[in-house]
């Protein structure tokens, strides 16, 4: 799909939320919107598979369902109703383009069904395996009753019974469709809320218009992950520039999530030889939307991600990040997102005592809050990841959020995290945990960048690239806090400056005013302090003035004006004027 339809599918569904979301928090309507589309993404993959999986038996479903309709005409009328008696519980698919073409009305009375749905009321001692052999080959299982072109049809025709159907829906879908662990999927998704209208009927018809709006713009799109993806990713971002400081808890500007994702697949030891063919581990400890996760997944082959993990402590973010990991294609089985609070470590698998069974991870990538406050327990202090390093004030717990990922980092592995520029020079306890990651060795390269990147922040913020194995004996230093575009709101990386970090970092580039690479001395001599402009200055220098030469060119100066002078006076003399003094 090209970027124009990419642009073109963008714009359809940010007006249609722009159009209907009326008095509602842009936050409340995003829930709403983001479902129904994931809703309508699982359905249509679906139904595509069980076309494929059921073959002849799907296409003689079809045929039947066209001979029921012909055979429902009344005399020679060819506009007449279609009889409501055609076996099958949902509506409308691909189908409904055959039926537009021969010009069948669309009553509020007509129902159009499914070529699935008649299946399945034909073949109801077959249903459980045909299930057993979706969930081996698509992961899930949605019953006709719940599949989006019931839901639109529904919608469509103004049916009362809509609203109850979505509640089922949902219901079915977090507890019953998928194999593994999808509870409360759907659980911010409140469908009883005062927001949707004061009774029920109000409600209904509010999520008719929703639905019929989302359904009839994405009517001549098609069902491919990768545009639907990034339509979500697109609206994901909408919403977080109209929630301001929110936003910042679940979004990471897709320019600066490309950077941390091209870095952290590139080789550990020698980046310059390119990325590395295989990832034993992916981990975002605080994965919000989860857009990190999906970014480094999309910048490597196929199948070359052993498993994903990603943690999320806000409950709403958390379920976002679920549907959008399917939503871009990926299986249930390929990747683990837990609803917990990473500072603390309750997810079990993260918190294995026995360092031969601890995860360890070639890719580490985060976007944790910007100095978070957080109360550490004694016991916090004799934890595994902070033990050798200390703890994080509990004015900012930047320094914990590092150490947790960095505790699960590869020996071969990369991470990379975006934090505030306090973390380079602040005093106390972070500088004792920065000098230790220096000593060590671990602190790789340090990436400013422009300020006003962010929806949550106007300051300033880096990238720590970090390595628990590494071969130069330096730091590097990239200063690319002046190279931007300025956009309405906020400040834009273009792809040139993305490329030109990225392949700074890469080749270990030195350039004046931009990069350099510091030696460890350096740094020692200046107190462990990672402030970039004290290696990478971008200050205009100012001209060295030669003060003998000033003086030479003002003793030249004077003389000239004093022989101008003695020059008028003479003229001022000959005509018996009074001369200058």
């Amino acid at each position: 799909m090209n970027d124009t339809r990419q642009k073109q599918l963008g714009a359809t569904l940010w007006g249609i939320a722009d159009k209907l979301r009326g008095a509602m928090n842009a936050d409340d309507f995003r829930d709403y919107m983001l479902s129904f589309l994931f809703l309508r993404y699982l359905s249509d993959n679906y139904e595509d598979a069980a076309k494929r999986e059921l073959g002849k038996d799907y296409e003689q479903c079809e045929v039947e369902i066209l001979n029921a309709i012909d055979s429902t005409r009344q005399g020679e009328n060819p506009k007449a109703a279609i009889r409501n008696d055609i076996p099958g519980a949902a509506f409308l698919n691909e189908f409904a383009k055959k039926l537009e073409s021969q010009d069948y009305p669309k009553s509020k009375e007509n129902k159009k069904v499914t070529p699935l749905a008649v299946w399945y009321e034909k073949n109801m001692n077959d249903v459980a395996m045909f299930e057993k052999q979706m969930r081996r080959k698509v992961h899930y299982v949605i019953q006709p009753d719940y599949l989006w072109s019931n839901i639109y049809e529904l919608a469509r025709t103004q049916s009362r019974d809509l609203l109850k159907t979505l509640q089922q829906g949902f219901k079915y879908i977090e507890n019953e469709s998928f194999d593994s662990a999808f509870r409360g999927l759907f659980s911010e998704v409140n469908l009883d809320s005062d927001k949707l209208g004061k009774n029920y009927e109000a409600r209904n018809k509010m999520l008719c218009s929703i639905i019929t709006e989302i359904a009839e713009g994405l009517a001549e799109f098609t069902n491919e992950s990768d545009l639907l993806g990034n339509a979500y990713e697109y609206l994901i971002g909408q919403f977080a520039a109209g929630s301001g400081k929110k936003a910042g808890e679940f979004y990471t500007p897709q320019q600066i999530s490309t950077i941390l994702s091209r870095i952290v697949i590139l080789d550990s030891q020698n980046p310059s030889t390119g990325k590395r063919p295989y990832i034993n581990n992916l981990l975002d400890f605080a994965c919000g939307s989860a857009s990190l996760l999906i970014n480094v997944k999309k910048h490597l082959e196929p199948n070359s991600i052993s498993q994903i993990y990603g943690q999320e402590k806000n409950i709403t973010t958390y379920n976002l990040a679920r549907m959008n990991m399917l939503l871009h294609g990926f299986k249930d089985s390929e990747f683990q997102i837990f609803h917990g609070d990473s500072l603390l470590n309750d997810w079990d698998i993260l918190n294995e005592m026995n360092p031969s069974k601890k995860i360890q991870c070639d890719a580490v990538v985060a976007n944790p809050p910007f100095s978070y406050r957080w109360e550490p327990s004694e016991s916090l202090a004799e934890d595994f990841r902070f033990k050798s390093y200390g703890l994080a004030p509990k004015s900012a717990a930047d320094f914990a959020f590092l150490l947790h990922g960095f505790h699960f980092l590869s020996d071969e592995g990369t991470m990379a995290i975006i934090l505030p520029h306090g973390v380079l020079f602040r005093g106390g306890a972070e500088e004792k945990i920065r000098t230790k990651l220096l000593k060590d060795g671990s602190i790789d390269t340090i990436i400013g960048l422009p300020s006003n990147l962010f929806f949550s922040t106007g300051i300033p913020v880096c990238i720590m690239v970090l390595k628990k194995c590494k071969n130069p004996n330096d730091v590097l230093f990239i200063n690319a806090s002046e190279h931007f575009e300025r956009g309405k709101r906020q400040n834009v990386l273009l792809p040139e400056h993305v490329d030109r970090i990225v392949e700074t970092y890469q080749f270990r580039k030195e350039e004046k005013k931009y990069s350099r690479r510091v030696s460890m001395e350096e740094i020692e001599k200046n107190g462990y302090n990672l402030n970039i402009s004290r290696y990478v200055s971008t200050s205009v220098e100012e001209e060295i003035i030669d003060l003998a030469v000033v003086k030479t060119n003002l003793d030249e100066t004077e003389d000239i004006i004093r022989k101008a002078k003695a020059k008028h006076n003479q003229f001022l003399k000959e005509l018996g004027l009074p001369e200058l003094p």
